[in-house]
């Protein structure tokens, strides 16, 4: 990196400053230029991440809602088989319940997702 000149040196006639003050400040205002942009990715990156947070987690439940709703409908197929009617019903009803709020969940999700983006 070139250092500034430490005596001062007489200003030429024509008032040019000299080549090695004038490389100098010109990467010096290439790294401000370039510490700025880093701030602006950064401050970007930032801004999406927390935009993404509210639906990461409601996915996360509705996919945790659509396990427990997949679990109650093979609970209820295996009781359904082994009376042939009561048990069946349950886990259908249990099923279609966990389903339609896993469902009402994603649907927000994806709204929150496209506000956002």
């Amino acid at each position: 990196m070139l250092k500034p000149p430490t005596e001062p040196r007489p200003e030429p006639a024509d008032n040019e400053r000299p080549i090695g003050e004038l490389v100098h400040e010109l990467i010096e205002d290439g790294k401000a230029y370039a510490r700025a942009e880093v701030g602006v990715v950064r401050a970007m990156a930032a801004a999406k991440a927390n935009a993404l947070k509210l639906p990461a987690i409601l996915f996360g439940a509705a996919f945790v809602l659509l396990l427990a709703s997949v679990t109650a409908l093979a609970y209820g197929v295996a009781a359904g088989l082994a009376t042939l009617i009561g048990p069946f019903a349950g886990g259908l009803v249990a099923f279609l319940l966990f389903a339609a709020v896993a469902g009402v969940l994603i649907w927000i999700g994806v709204g929150k997702v496209r506000e956002e983006l």
